[in-house]
Order: structure tokens, then sequence, then C-alpha cells
């Protein structure tokens, strides 16, 4: 079973949280006019194999946005820390 800590609440099971995505990506700023970089930064992931930063929104907590570092291959969670000012609410 996959266990996550959140930072307010503590150790919690996954099904308290719903995955977000990749925390590595980054938003193009709001005024680019790109339709290739909204194009790549909504379409375009990898799907990389081993650890890996995802956002976790604790929906049945505390209602935050968690970043998680996990190994995509065996589950194990090397860190978790608040989301904020990150992209977070994306």
């Amino acid at each position: 079973m996959l266990r996550i800590h959140c930072p307010f609440c503590g150790l919690r099971d996954h099904l308290e949280f719903e995955y977000r995505g990749d925390a590595g990506v980054e938003r193009p700023a709001l005024d680019n006019e790109s339709a290739e970089a909204w194009h790549d930064y909504v379409f375009i992931r990898e799907n990389p194999r081993g650890r890996h930063a995802e956002f976790w929104h604790h929906i049945g907590g505390c209602r935050q946005f968690v970043i998680v570092e996990r190994d995509t291959r065996t589950h194990e969670i090397f860190s978790t820390r608040l989301a904020s000012g990150k992209g977070a609410g994306r």
C-alpha cells in the first residue's frame, strides 16, 4: 500500500490523495501567445522510470498540494513537501 506523508496531516493512505501530474513541468507565462508552448505544456509529458517529482492533492484531508518525490518503478517515496508557490493550483 502506498502511504504519503502530508506536511500537515502526517502519514496517510494514498487513497486520500489525487495524482495531479509532473511537478517538473514549467507553465508558460500567461502572456506567452505561442501555441506550440501551450500545446507542449498541456499535452507533452515524459513517462519517467525511476525517481520523479509529482504533484499530489490531499483531497481527503487538508486539501493542500504536496510534491512527492517517488520512484515510479518501486513506488518508494523519498520525500514530500508543501507545493505552495510552485504552480500547485493548476
